[in-house]
């Protein structure tokens, strides 16, 4: 964008000048002409003298600031030019982030904000005088940047720069298209420093890097830097004695049957051949892909199977290892219940005899006790000399013509008339003493 220039030495423009956008006339001072330039013609006013720009419509919403797009080199400065000097040159543009001046070789680097305000700071400040000198303003060399290629065709500038900010900050990522929007493999890829962009480009030498399903990786270059803008002016052009060589003739055709058509046509013929091999040679790249392409798919089908061949054994050995360990599982159930019943079948014959043994001690303690007491009392009464009357223990009864004599007695001393069990006994028999 090109805006008000101080006056070369060889011209001065005094016609309306096209302003860009967002520039605003102040009031000049009296005795200005349009291009801001004093009319007594004394000393001129810096270029940006009279203009103001609103910075905040050259700002995109999201948009990254003081990125190394937006940095400018300025040579052919004055010898001992100071940064305050330079930033007061382009205080214009904005607060810039970065200011580097070399005073013995009179060039330097600053960094505006955005890459719209370079773009303004550029065009309007190229070729203008400063201090005397006219001074050169181009955009920095990006050494952050690189050149990708072989890019898959659904990769878009989100994705690439996702891909690519595992090595460090990034300031843009874009994917390069046709004019119709077709991608065309080609991607250039911007680090925010050196060190980040350095790590990505070995890492990709190196190794691999694929950014989709499809096994082909990218390739990563130092990106070449060209200036397409301005390309070469005729002041720039070296004036040397081959320039002046060169130039006796002026462009032209050339006359058939001369010695410059001979060897013109020759010249045409070595490039018609160049192309021609360049294009077999893309022809034969193409062929190679498409055969890699088939070679891959058949590949990757076999692999496939080979997968599902180990996944499938991988599942019958899994299976196999189950029903083994639900065979012993089920093994130890059965032991288990096995000899949970012989514990059973043992506590319960224990629990038989034991019952067996205690009713036999019952009844064979029943026995001796009766027979125990029964000797003792005959022997009680056989002591005391008198008859034993076994009705009252439990014997046979008395003949019915037997007098009773027990009885008898009994009856005179009891006063129910009912017989005693035993006749009066003599003195009484300490019984605690007797062990039954």
């Amino acid at each position: 964008m090109q805006g008000n220039r101080g006056g070369r030495p060889d011209q001065h423009n005094h016609g309306p000048t096209r302003q860009p956008p967002n520039l605003q006339h102040d009031r000049r001072p009296p005795g200005t002409d349009s291009n801001g330039q004093h009319a007594d013609g004394g000393e001129q006013p810096s270029p940006n003298a009279g203009l103001t720009i609103d910075l905040t419509n050259f700002k995109k919403p999201g948009e990254k600031t003081y990125t190394q797009r937006s940095r400018l080199f300025v040579g052919n400065l004055p010898a001992g030019t100071s940064e305050e000097e330079v930033e007061k040159l382009f205080s214009k543009y904005g607060k810039p982030s970065e200011i580097f001046i070399n005073k013995d070789r009179g060039f330097g680097f600053i960094r505006l904000e955005t890459k719209t305000l370079a773009d303004i700071a550029k065009a309007e400040l190229d070729d203008t005088m400063f201090r005397g000198r006219q001074i050169r303003v181009r955009f920095a060399t990006h050494g952050a940047s690189l050149a990708v290629k072989n890019l898959p065709q659904f990769i878009s500038n989100e994705l690439l720069e996702e891909a690519f900010s595992m090595f460090g900050p990034i300031e843009r990522a874009i994917v390069i298209v046709d004019d119709r929007g077709r991608p065309t493999g080609k991607g250039i890829v911007e680090f925010a420093n050196k060190p980040s962009a350095r790590k990505a480009l070995d890492r990709c030498a190196d190794g691999a890097f694929l950014l989709t399903s499809f096994p082909r990786p990218v390739t990563v270059e130092p990106m070449e830097q060209m200036d397409e803008d301005e390309g070469l002016p005729e002041r720039l052009v070296s004036k040397n004695p081959q320039y002046h060589k060169e130039r006796e003739q002026p462009p032209r055709f050339a006359q058939p049957g001369s010695f410059e058509y001979e060897y013109a046509m020759r010249w045409k013929a070595l490039m018609e051949m160049e192309k021609q091999q360049f294009e077999q040679v893309d022809r034969n790249i193409k062929e190679a892909q498409e055969k890699l392409e088939q070679e891959m798919e058949a590949a990757r089908h076999e692999h496939q199977v080979i997968l599902m061949r180990q996944d499938l054994l991988r599942r019958q050995e899994e299976l196999r290892r189950m029903e083994e360990a639900h065979n012993q599982e089920v093994q130890k159930r059965k032991q288990l219940e096995l000899r949970q019943e012989e514990e059973r079948r043992r506590r319960d014959e224990e629990l038989r005899a034991h019952t067996e043994e205690l009713l036999r001690r019952q009844q064979g303690a029943g026995a001796n006790f009766a027979e125990k007491r029964e000797q003792d009392m005959r022997m009680h009464m056989g002591g005391q000399g008198l008859p034993m009357n076994r009705t009252s223990l439990g014997g046979n009864p008395a003949p019915g013509g037997a007098p009773n004599m027990a009885a008898n007695e009994g009856a005179g001393a009891n006063a129910g008339g009912l017989p005693l069990p035993f006749p009066r006994p003599g003195p009484p028999v300490d019984y605690k003493r007797r062990r039954f």
